[in-house]
């Protein structure tokens, strides 16, 4: 519930409960800025504390959004400003970032990029691992380390996901249908995608309208979000698996990697986490760390899959401990589908 009341000569103290995000409270200061000048005609400024950095009782978050609204003013180039300067940049820079990553989908900014994921024995490309990556008209390809977090905090994924499950299984019936030989993608499954009631849907209908058999498309999923209520996490897995979709973990080897937990879960493969392959011949603790992953899925009758897979000598390693699948620059990094 918002409470306002008059704290002064032209100044006015508006309390709001309940915001989670400082760039939620950054968006909030700009609406109610916009609102007041575009209905009076009247300059406004606003000045914003945060509970409980900025102060724990309302008189001092009221002089603080005081001192934050006598800044704006003295500046003149701003009219919403934090209390902390430090937080007013960070604020509007994600708010900036935010709302450029709303444009990007619309603008259609956001291309897939696949990277192969390859037969140690024959060498031979039998999947494709599908990476959203976002090109910024302005900036260039921007990192998914700075968007992907962003995406997920604010929903975004979900839209994101969508698009990125819709435009994988189009492309890859298109590589069918052009004779190439039948390949599996993969497309990483977010835990805020996991949470959807229409998953299984969303799935079922990126597979139909894309005229792609179940067989050519895998969601990977974390080991972590498999501790997220075990059983209903088994029995949307065993939805999708009973479609025919393939099911992997992603990064295995950094939770609970357990043969009693794994069998628990309809899955089809485990991908080692790149962290335990990039010393995989040089550091003994990650070369035990990789033979039991391999020897576990193995046991389980899992295609295991090593990322991350950069030298000749990473691969002789694997290929020794007979690992089925590698991924990894040693072969291709993340390229788009015309240099796949």
């Amino acid at each position: 519930r918002i409470a306002t009341a008059p704290v002064g000569e032209d100044l006015y103290a508006v309390i709001v409960p309940d915001v989670e995000r400082v760039q939620d409270a950054a968006r909030l200061a700009v609406r109610f800025h916009e609102a007041m000048t575009s209905t009076t005609g009247v300059v406004t400024h606003v000045g914003i504390a945060c509970s409980p950095d900025d102060g724990t009782i309302a008189t001092e978050l009221i002089e603080r959004s005081r001192e934050a609204v006598l800044r704006a003013r003295r500046e003149g180039q701003n009219h919403v400003e934090f209390f902390s300067s430090s937080m007013s940049r960070w604020a509007f820079e994600r708010l900036t970032l935010e709302q450029s990553l709303r444009d990007a989908l619309r603008n259609r900014e956001l291309v897939v990029y696949y990277q192969p994921r390859v037969d140690v024995e024959s060498r031979a490309i039998i999947g494709m691992e599908a990476l959203v990556r976002w090109i910024h008209p302005q900036f260039g390809l921007v990192s998914p380390g700075q968007f992907i977090p962003l995406a997920e905090e604010t929903g975004l994924i979900n839209p994101i996901g969508d698009w990125v499950l819709r435009e994988s299984c189009r492309q890859n019936a298109e590589w069918r249908r052009m004779g190439l030989p039948r390949i599996l993608v993969s497309v990483i499954l977010s835990p805020v995608q996991f949470r959807k009631a229409s998953l299984h849907e969303s799935v079922v209908s990126a597979l139909q309208d894309a005229e792609l058999a179940p067989d050519g498309l895998e969601r990977e999923v974390t080991e972590s979000l498999l501790m997220n209520d075990p059983s209903e996490t088994a029995a949307v897995l065993g939805r999708l698996r009973g479609e025919g979709i393939h099911i992997s973990i992603d990064d295995f080897g950094t939770g609970y990697s357990s043969l009693a937990y794994l069998k628990r879960f309809p899955i089809d493969s485990l991908k080692i986490d790149r962290s335990f392959v990039t010393d995989v011949t040089s550091n003994p603790d990650d070369a035990a760390i990789a033979t039991a992953i391999i020897l576990m899925g193995h046991s389980l009758k899992l295609t295991v899959v090593a990322e991350g897979v950069e030298t000749e000598n990473q691969l002789a390693f694997l290929k020794v401990l007979q690992c089925n699948e590698v991924q990894g620059y040693l072969f291709s990094p993340p390229v788009p589908a015309d240099r796949a």
